[in-house]
């Protein structure tokens, strides 16, 4: 189990600090949710941030925590859920030349959407999930959550 959080503010002119101290009383109350671990990411040029908090079950060292960042720098994610097939789209990964830091299905999700897009990630992922992906490229902010609706 774990908590996500994110928002995106028009008022751009928010400290990285305030941002911050938002989305911290934001993952603070749901700390039950997620006592393992809890992490925060700020885009404060456009009024961003994305907070975390989980229960380690997978990649339990620093490589699982979240938000992470996407390995070609793009996106951010924060993820709950588990992607049944993330071993072999990981393979398949690999073998379009991807390596990867750890063993976590968020890692996995990320350089899926990276390799594909994101819609076309959403057809190839396998399972029960809900996140929030930046983009900063796009300077873009998706909702997402798998068929059934986790």
């Amino acid at each position: 189990m774990c908590g996500i959080a994110g928002f995106l503010l028009q008022d751009r002119h928010l400290s990285e600090e305030r941002l911050k101290a938002v989305a911290a009383g934001m993952t603070d109350t749901i700390a039950h949710r997620g006592p393992d671990d809890s992490g925060l990411w700020t885009e404060t040029r456009a009024g961003v941030a994305l907070g975390h908090r989980r229960l380690s079950i997978l990649d339990l060292s620093a490589a699982g925590r979240q938000p992470m960042v996407s390995a070609c720098g793009r996106f951010v994610i924060t993820y709950n859920g588990e992607i049944y097939n993330f071993r072999e789209l990981g393979q398949t990964l690999e073998e379009c030349g991807w390596t990867f830091r750890g063993h976590s299905d968020t890692e996995v999700v990320l350089a899926t959407i990276s390799e594909w897009g994101l819609e076309q990630a959403l057809q190839r992922i396998n399972g029960m999930f809900a996140f929030a992906l930046w983009d900063r490229e796009k300077q873009h902010l998706s909702l997402v959550r798998d068929r059934v609706g986790k």
